[in-house]
């Protein structure tokens, strides 16, 4: 059966993650729904992975199969896209082999956090705003720490459930772009609640509330995290973002930058000093009315 490769990105907000649900709206539902209509066949809808409820994508892979003839490709795309709502858009689709998965041979998935400084009113819905001083040094040395062979089971939500809890981070870092904190992490897969988790850590390790060591003791198991509780410490999925997936032949991962820029914040404006009681008022000029 002929096999496609999809590109797409997505804002999560509205949606309760990429997976198809009964009772749910879905990415991947509002997908198959708009595919569907434009082909006028059943299709086989596949992604390369299952981003939760409110988290975006700026790179979403999925394999699509159907058993209809597909010819103008760049067109099909268009009128999906059309079809599509707002907040879902189809980047690209193009053949690939009969036997492509988008989930199985992935080789690298990418995720980015979005830490913001200050309270943003255009960037709300793709930032996690942290009130607290953060050290970005301090958390990318932790961060470093991440990369790889670990058991991750301290930052899993139902550890037990997993078939296995050691994942290898191949790679962890921390950046500043304006007021952003960024964390990317780049794992040939991940837990569920892993990453937001991880953030959470790090943020604790910027805020001086878990040092690095109390990091290390937590992926290894141990009580020296003290108090600090990943999943209490759970960072919301707004800044969270799947950035790439990457399959054999793809490029590699381009510099660390944010999905959506925050400027740093200009000071604010001191007001102008009154005059002392009893002195005099300021001098005004005539104005038309």
């Amino acid at each position: 059966m002929p096999t496609y490769r999809l590109t797409l990105e997505y804002e999560g907000t509205r949606y309760r993650g990429w997976q198809e649900q009964k009772n749910a709206r879905t990415v991947a539902g509002e997908l198959r729904r708009a595919l569907e209509a434009r082909i006028g066949a059943r299709v086989e809808l596949g992604g390369a992975g299952r981003t939760d409820a409110g988290v975006h994508a700026l790179e979403q892979v999925a394999h699509l199969r159907t058993a209809a003839a597909l010819r103008d490709l760049e067109e099909l795309a268009a009128e999906v896209n059309e079809s599509l709502p707002a907040d879902v858009h189809l980047l690209d689709l193009s053949p690939a082999p009969e036997r492509f998965h988008a989930r199985h041979q992935a080789i690298l998935r990418s995720y980015l956090y979005q830490v913001c400084r200050r309270r943003t009113a255009l960037g709300k819905r793709f930032v996690w705003w942290v009130r607290r001083p953060l050290d970005a040094p301090a958390m990318a040395s932790a961060a470093a720490q991440l990369a790889g062979r670990h058991d991750f089971a301290a930052f899993c939500e139902r550890a037990e459930e997993q078939t296995s809890t050691l994942v290898v981070v191949e790679r962890a870092e921390v950046g500043e772009s304006g007021d952003l904190v960024l964390v990317r992490i780049a794992a040939s897969h991940f837990l569920w609640k892993m990453v937001r988790r991880l953030v959470g850590a790090l943020v604790a390790v910027g805020a001086g509330e878990l040092d690095g060591a109390g990091l290390v003791d937590l992926l290894a198991g141990r009580t020296g995290g003290g108090r600090f509780r990943p999943a209490e410490a759970t960072a919301p999925p707004s800044g969270l973002f799947l950035e790439r997936v990457i399959y054999e032949g793809d490029p590699p991962l381009a510099p660390l930058a944010p999905a959506l820029p925050v400027a740093a914040a200009r000071a604010p404006r001191r007001p102008a000093s009154r005059p002392p009681a009893g002195g005099r008022p300021a001098r005004t000029r005539p104005g038309r009315r």
